[in-house]
């Protein structure tokens, strides 16, 4: 199999051109290839002369096309590498755009072949682009290859930065809600990263503001918001949930179809062990469909439950109050703190003596206004308690300044 090589002799794209065409054309005989490969060179040419970059890439995408399943990975990333390079010399921010849509739409059209290469080569596009929006676009791209050629652990790392990207590529509610739903669904895969997709599909949720939006926008987030719900409920790790502020969420709570999801929603965000309990009873079949385990709705009610005790304002928990609530022995009392406190979502110690356990920290159920007034309230303390040691350091220090000066004198 013959290799691209580009030499210093003739100009990269043309190069890339040549090769292209005369191994699409190598079949045809050499008085037809020769013919063939000459006018595309000479078309190349022109477009190059006139500055007509995004018809320059078609033209090569085009002969590129009829050869991807004949070259190597490394002649293919070469070339690909040229072509992307096009995008640099485009005239304005939409002819750029224009010819990144058009060679990312190459590069997924068969996503299953060579998909890590493909993802390498849209990262090479995307680096090479200076237009946020082009970016975002290729961005996207990217996603929907890394899921459609299962590379998804390629492209997960990226996720750590999708703030930041955000603030650059200054992007629009709609864009943004596209965005979130596609990072959620392919976290949605890996069972390891069941946290951040649930963070993601609630900040997809958060997309809808529920003011001005059209019934069909407001719809289409209902069967998003029910599995957001659903994935809350099963995670053993979640304890913290904000869905019932959302209104994408709020919206099941009148829907025939999903207002009992609603109200499981409520019981595990606000309610205690008693409360499921009851919901159980009269609709175990709905937990079922959905995939929910009885049990493990249970320990995870029981844990809820817990941290609900543990947002009293004395920070004291009687080792009864627990038991009843948690409806366990006595036994288990401690078994249960221990859990929570494993689970980092506890902070506190036992005192057995008094059969009390005392809350350090917890984590809220919910983070809302009056866990914001808390945390101000706390700075606020600490604020006045750090000012008054600088102000008892500083006295001391001219104390002991002056003290000083006395002994000198003395002498």
């Amino acid at each position: 199999m013959s290799t691209f090589v580009p030499t210093s002799e003739e100009d990269p794209v043309l190069a890339v051109v040549r090769f292209t065409s005369e191994l699409s054309w190598a079949d045809a005989g050499p008085e037809v290839a020769d013919t063939q490969v000459s006018g595309l060179c000479m078309e190349a040419e022109e477009f190059m002369l006139s500055g007509r970059w995004l018809d320059l890439a078609s033209l090569i995408l085009t002969t590129v096309d009829l050869i991807t399943s004949r070259v190597s990975e490394k002649d293919l990333e070469c070339i690909f590498t040229v072509i992307c390079n096009l995008v640099t010399r485009a005239n304005t921010p939409d002819e750029a755009l224009e010819m990144a849509q058009l060679i990312s739409a190459k590069v997924v059209q068969q996503p299953t072949d060579r998909p890590a290469l493909r993802l390498k080569i849209l990262f090479n596009l995307y680096n090479l682009l200076e237009n946020p929006y082009s970016k975002f676009f290729v961005y996207t791209k990217a996603l929907d290859l890394a899921a459609s050629g299962k590379v998804t652990e390629n492209i997960i790392p990226s996720f750590k930065k999708i703030d930041s990207f955000l603030q650059e590529w200054n992007i629009g509610r709609l864009d943004m809600r596209q965005l979130f739903r596609s990072i959620s669904n392919i976290l949605k895969d890996n069972k390891s990263m069941a946290k951040d997709s649930f963070a993601f599909l609630t900040r997809y949720l958060a997309t809808f503001s529920g003011s001005g939006e059209d019934a069909s926008s407001m719809n289409e987030a209902k069967e998003e918001a029910v599995q957001a719900v659903v994935d809350f409920v099963r995670s053993p790790d979640i304890v913290q949930c904000d869905l019932l502020d959302l209104p994408a969420v709020a919206q099941l709570e009148k829907d025939a179809k999903y207002s009992l999801v609603y109200q499981l929603l409520k019981i595990f965000v606000a309610q205690r062990l008693d409360a499921y309990l009851d919901f159980h009873a009269t609709n175990a079949t709905l937990l079922k469909n959905y995939g929910l385990v009885h049990e493990d709705c249970i320990t995870k009610m029981r844990l809820m439950s817990l941290l609900d005790l543990s947002s009293n304002e004395s920070g004291e928990i009687p080792y009864s109050l627990i038991r009843d609530t948690l409806q366990i022995t006595d036994d288990e009392v401690e078994y249960w703190v221990v859990k929570a406190i494993t689970s980092k979502h506890l902070s506190c110690k036992m005192d057995q003596m008094n059969q009390v356990v005392i809350v350090s920290r917890h984590t809220a159920r919910v983070f809302g206004l009056s866990e914001w007034q808390n945390i101000h309230s706390k700075l606020g303390i600490w604020k006045r308690n750090i000012a008054n040691v600088i102000s008892t350091l500083q006295a001391n220090k001219i104390s002991e300044g002056v003290q000083g000066v006395q002994g000198q004198v003395i002498r």
